[in-house]
């Protein structure tokens, strides 16, 4: 039993460790191109928003344990749902906003 527990301990630092270092690449990415202008602005955002899903994703998956639990699925569906409703919400605000500028 105290052999299985060892395993188990040493299976979760080993992905914690992983994510971890994978959290660090997809920080200093984006720092890198920012502090040497190798982009234009827009290329730049959107390169910056990408590192920022993937790092997202990555603790979800290694920290948060989003695959794990009695319905693993379940707690997908939850996420994906909530992130359609911030989608949404963002980018309408952006919406009305621009749409605010153009009518005055």
């Amino acid at each position: 039993m105290a052999n299985h527990e060892h395993t188990e301990h040493t299976g979760a630092m080993k992905a914690y460790i992983i994510g971890f270092l994978l959290s660090i690449i997809l920080t200093i990415i984006p720092l890198f191109l920012v502090l040497n202008h190798m982009m234009s602005k827009t290329p730049l955002t959107v390169s910056i928003l990408i590192a920022a899903v993937l790092q997202f994703a990555i603790q979800l998956f290694f920290f948060m344990h989003i695959r794990e639990g009695d319905k693993p699925r379940y707690n997908a569906m939850a996420l994906i749902l909530g992130l359609v409703f911030a989608v949404t919400l963002v980018f309408g605000s952006i919406w009305i906003m621009e749409f605010n500028s153009v009518v005055q």
